[in-house]
């Protein structure tokens, strides 16, 4: 039986300043170690000051994903040399003497699975390694320092996971969660690490470090799986190893011995004392945390009406859920909610391409009112849209620019069915025969009018002259 857990690192970037010092926690996109100071990279002498809003946003992530948090923190050294950890230890969390990591024994349940939350700790993010040269022989490592002291939230699940793609549906779920609580963007580059830690029956444990996307974990627990199958199938011992993902070949490639615990050397922080949270510092965090995702969908079937799929699908993405909120009115929050999950959501579907949506709230709302007051047909509708999206444009602009009013005047209507009737005479014919043939006639009236045309005002005179 394959067995996979998780450990997530996901950073803290709605945050200001980094977890010890005042630097700036946003690193990216400035010039290589020019946002550091004495404490980022552990100068003898320098002491960390603990950053209160970052206990508090971790704190809501753990709230959010059902954890208890304790009473009390406290911080370890986790001793490792390596080139992007300058002072040789990590400043994070661990539950040496009892629960002390800022929240445990949370859970999600994504497609009737329940999925467990060992722990979730508060930590500094290590330092960027950069690497340069187009060979092993002529690669080098360089180390930019701007993102050491990075505020992080590593989160634990216990392995509850059977297959790779209920990992890659349980991030997606994870991603939602932390953006809609105002804590991270997970789409931002670096934001959302995943390390994923496999095994096959009760072989040893596999460690597949650091893969940055969720297609990529994914990909790589596929090619980890055959790998061991493969290896138990010739009776070869899997080895307790770290593993990186080579996305250039598709497979991992093993890196180092796997650590233990005991190897890190957790020894307790002692320039951080222990911090005291209590129930009315809780409390106040959960008012201070927004909706949940689960509470909007609620609202939306029980306010709106809205179908439970439609609800769920809205309700998972923050962009358009607050785009949603910001469009409609309560007469026309049904068709804004249509909108936007059968036409907007299929047009700009990733990070990037929202970002460069033009259109606003006010777009959604007097479209859907034009839609609803006949208007604008459905299918003008969506030329409409797409047009408002590219251009920004109003949508009165839009409807004179590509004429698009709503044609519903029966002796309009009826002149173009004379057209069709003239150019179609078999269909027409054949349709006296048998009604169910009439969508014919009433796609060409839709063609010819480019949309225009109101469907039930063109079926009820098609109906009519069929019976005469």
């Amino acid at each position: 039986m394959t067995k996979i857990g998780l450990e997530i690192h996901c950073q803290l970037t709605k945050l200001a300043s980094k977890l010890f010092c005042s630097c700036k926690a946003e690193y990216r996109n400035i010039g290589p170690n020019s946002n550091i100071c004495p404490v980022c990279i552990g100068l003898p002498g320098s002491l960390p000051m603990l950053n209160k809003k970052a206990v508090e946003k971790a704190a809501m992530i753990s709230l959010a994903l059902g954890c208890t948090i304790p009473e009390k923190i406290g911080f370890f050294r986790k001793n490792y040399f390596y080139p992007d950890l300058p002072k040789n230890f990590q400043i994070t969390q661990y539950n040496a003497y009892g629960p002390t990591s800022i929240g445990s024994g949370g859970k999600i349940e994504i497609e009737g699975k329940t999925i467990r939350i060992r722990r979730i700790q508060l930590e500094e993010d290590p330092g960027r390694l950069v690497y340069e040269g187009t060979s092993e022989k002529t690669m080098i490592t360089l180390v930019d320092y701007n993102r050491a002291g990075t505020p992080l939230v590593e989160i634990v699940t216990e392995p509850d996971f059977e297959t790779p793609k209920q990992v890659r549906v349980f991030l997606n779920v994870l991603a939602d969660l932390v953006e809609n609580i105002g804590v991270s963007d997970p789409y931002l580059e670096g934001a959302m690490r995943v390390d994923g830690n496999i095994s096959e029956g009760d072989g040893n444990r596999v460690e597949i470090k650091n893969v940055g996307s969720f297609r990529d974990i994914e990909k790589a627990l596929h090619f980890e799986i055959t790998r061991q199958q493969s290896l138990v199938e010739r009776g070869i011992q899997v080895l307790a190893e770290t593993r990186h993902w080579d996305e250039a070949r598709r497979i991992t490639v093993s890196s180092r011995s796997k650590e233990e615990e005991q190897d890190y050397r957790y020894l307790p922080e002692a320039d951080i004392p222990i911090v005291q949270i209590g129930n009315n510092s809780i409390e106040q965090i959960k008012t201070q945390m927004p909706e949940s995702i689960v509470g909007r969908r609620e609202r939306y079937v029980k306010k709106y009406g809205m179908p439970a799929q439609v609800a769920d699908v809205l309700s998972s993405d923050k962009f358009y859920s607050d785009l949603f909120d910001k469009s409609h009115n309560e007469k026309n929050a049904k068709e804004v909610s249509n909108i936007i999950t059968t036409d907007l959501m299929g047009v700009a579907d990733t990070r990037e391409k929202k970002i460069e949506l033009k259109i606003t709230s006010k777009h959604l709302s007097d479209l859907a009112d034009a839609i609803m007051t006949n208007k604008l047909t459905r299918n003008s509708g969506k030329l409409a849209l797409h047009e408002m999206i590219q251009s920004g444009k109003s949508l009165a602009d839009v409807m004179s620019s590509l004429d698009l009013g709503h044609v519903s005047d029966p002796g309009s209507i009826e002149k173009i069915i004379d057209e069709v009737f003239q150019e179609e005479g078999k269909a027409v014919a054949e349709a006296k025969q048998n009604p169910d043939t009439i969508n014919y006639l009433v796609g060409k009236v839709m063609r010819k009018t480019k949309g225009k045309a109101d469907p039930a005002t063109t079926l009820d005179i098609l109906r009519k002259r069929l019976t005469m």
